[in-house]
């Protein structure tokens, strides 16, 4: 037996009857020699740990624009505390891990520069709209590797496009991505408010601090382990009643004090014209996008190849573009 095939067995004699196992995948959009070493779902988190789109995280926006200090979350960040937090939550469940963290680690990908600020200025110029989900399964299909995509599993695709939005995936893993996503950011993103004197720890709400934790960490904890506690069988991944109505208070109170906040998002209208601008930019000039995006402009558009684009743009390159296309520069005298 191959090493994938050991790992494979041990999947079927030891993960739970709801798990989705590697060996029953659906299979991928083009047929692959299976590796020898490695699960389909295991190849899938080497193929997304090592694409472009994964880099690029590092230097996306998470809810603070260009934040001063080294210790605010950027989007490789949150999704590296949506993976763990997964993990957890699978391993509890006896589900498939690795098929969890592939899921996890690809779910941003899609994500505009400057945030959820990038994506609304998006959303409101393509026609049909923009979402960040959605996005993130392009990437993996379509923009990846020179057009080729990553061609990941059905059931990782899946995972993805559904971390939210109205769709549910099918697999338990998919569904547990979808709530640990909720858990990471509300919580990191008290931390950085906390940070940058946005809010303090007695602006929490006294009933929810008494029912998850008055810590960063003991908010986690319960969170993790109250969804391990109330999804036992096959019936979905879903949290108690006591914890699901407390991280939805939290989650009210955090849009009222940080995501609302004029002192937070006072730069979100400087980074949503910047991106309108470059839109329309490329859109009246498309021969200055980049010759990976002339073929999508060839098959499916203008406006689709200028998203494209600009979605996949880190904050400080969108800044560069917008400087090179708009912003004199300093003439030199020789």
């Amino acid at each position: 037996m191959t090493l994938r095939e050991v790992t494979e067995q041990w999947e079927v004699d030891n993960l739970s009857p709801y798990a989705a196992l590697a060996v029953a995948s659906k299979g991928r959009l083009r047929p692959l020699e299976p590796c020898a070493i490695r699960t389909c779902y295991q190849r899938d988190v080497d193929r997304i740990v090592h694409s472009k789109a994964f880099r690029r995280l590092m230097h996306k926006t998470q809810v603070f624009l260009q934040p001063e200090g080294d210790h605010y979350r950027t989007r490789m960040t949150h999704t590296l505390e949506v993976a763990r937090i997964a993990r957890t939550i699978a391993r509890g469940l006896r589900l498939n891990e690795d098929l969890t963290e592939a899921i996890a680690l690809g779910h941003d990908l899609g994500h505009t520069p400057f945030g959820h600020a990038g994506e609304r200025v998006l959303n409101e110029i393509l026609p049909g709209g923009f979402r960040h989900n959605q996005q993130s399964l392009r990437v993996v299909d379509r923009l990846e590797r020179e057009g080729e995509g990553l061609n990941l599993c059905y059931e990782v695709r899946r995972g993805i496009l559904c971390h939210t939005g109205p769709d549910q995936a099918e697999t338990l893993e998919g569904q547990i991505v979808r709530l640990a996503d909720k858990i990471a950011y509300i919580n990191h993103d008290i931390d950085d408010a906390m940070r940058g004197g946005i809010i303090y720890p007695l602006d929490l709400p006294l009933d929810v601090s008494q029912v998850l934790g008055f810590t960063h960490g003991d908010r986690i904890n319960t969170l993790t382990g109250d969804v391990i506690q109330a999804s036992q069988g096959r019936d979905g991944i879903r949290q108690s009643p006591a914890c699901g109505q407390a991280m939805t208070k939290l989650r009210n109170f955090m849009f009222d004090a940080v995501y609302r906040n004029p002192v937070a998002k006072g730069e979100e209208s400087k980074a949503q014209d910047m991106i309108a601008r470059l839109f329309e930019y490329y859109q009246k000039d498309p021969d200055k996008l980049p010759p990976d995006y002339q073929d999508i402009r060839l098959r499916e558009g203008t406006d689709r190849a200028v998203c494209d684009y600009i979605a996949g743009m880190t904050d400080h390159y969108a800044v560069a573009k917008y400087n090179e296309a708009f912003i004199p520069l300093a003439w030199a005298v020789k």
